[in-house]
């Protein structure tokens, strides 16, 4: 079973994904796929119900998210109607749309997981407690075949404890939201593999997607309010393909995917 897993979108990489995605399936024999879609929008934030419907139709199974999935407020009653895009879990209860799904393709059920971090990023429920009771509820070849987790964060620690937590229990687990691709892509000692994070589909030159003249002057004037808007030159693609054997669950092999103009992988 191969999945293909990609960092956070930005609007540039629409156009090269739409390019780009259907010959990335057919090479690389993808079965299932699954994006962080949470600045997709165009402003770098949030996603609306037609980015959400294109990237579907592109052939994304699944779309995760994380802090910024609220900015637009159409997407309160789509999230609880679209059971493909989802929110983190350790968000309150009281916010519509759910932090897991389970998918089915062929005769196999495939749960994702979508949690978010604590520190440095907006107030939420505990993750690690969160994770605790989600890992005890989705059990692989039990009552799932497999389990992929996206963890949405900006520490790295919380995002590494996180993948020694769900060792031989989730299929994979990988991080996003710094829209930095790290290269630390590994099977754990159980079987579950790993990435601290994906990276994104966006612009490389930029500040993490953004116009890196605006964010300059932000940085060097804290007067300065201009308003940040994504950068829109040339998109690599990153993520990660993920090999999982059909009759553990568990991963077999993980391959770093990066794709595009100024950031290449060599």
């Amino acid at each position: 079973m191969n999945f293909l897993v990609l960092g956070d979108i930005f609007p540039s990489a629409l156009p090269f994904l739409k390019k780009k995605i259907p010959s990335i399936i057919k090479k690389n024999k993808i079965d299932f796929v699954i994006a962080n879609g949470e600045n997709a929008g165009k402003n770098g934030m949030g996603i609306t119900k037609k980015i959400a419907e294109n990237l579907f139709k592109l052939g994304i199974n699944v779309i995760t998210s994380g802090n910024h999935i609220w900015h637009y407020k159409e997407i309160l009653d789509y999230i609880d109607s679209e059971n493909r895009l989802l929110r983190p879990a350790n968000m309150s209860n009281d916010l519509p749309g759910s932090g897991h799904g389970i998918y089915k393709f062929k005769d196999m059920k495939i749960c994702v997981i979508n949690l978010m971090t604590n520190v440095h990023m907006p107030k939420c429920n505990n993750v690690f407690q969160a994770a605790n009771a989600l890992k005890k509820k989705f059990i692989l070849k039990k009552n799932v075949d497999f389990i992929i987790v996206d963890i949405h964060g900006e520490y790295a620690a919380e995002k590494m404890a996180l993948g020694h937590l769900f060792d031989g229990k989730v299929t994979s687990v990988f991080g996003s939201h710094t829209h930095i691709p790290t290269a630390d892509q590994m099977i754990l000692s159980k079987g579950t593999s790993y990435q601290t994070d994906l990276g994104m589909c966006g612009d490389y030159n930029s500040v993490i997607g953004l116009k890196k003249k605006i964010y300059l002057k932000k940085m060097l004037n804290r007067k300065n309010l201009s308003r940040n808007s994504p950068s829109m030159g040339k998109a690599s693609i990153c993520g990660s393909i993920i090999n999982a054997d059909k009759k553990t669950g568990l991963t077999k092999r993980i391959d770093q995917l990066i794709i595009g103009e100024n950031l290449k992988k060599i």
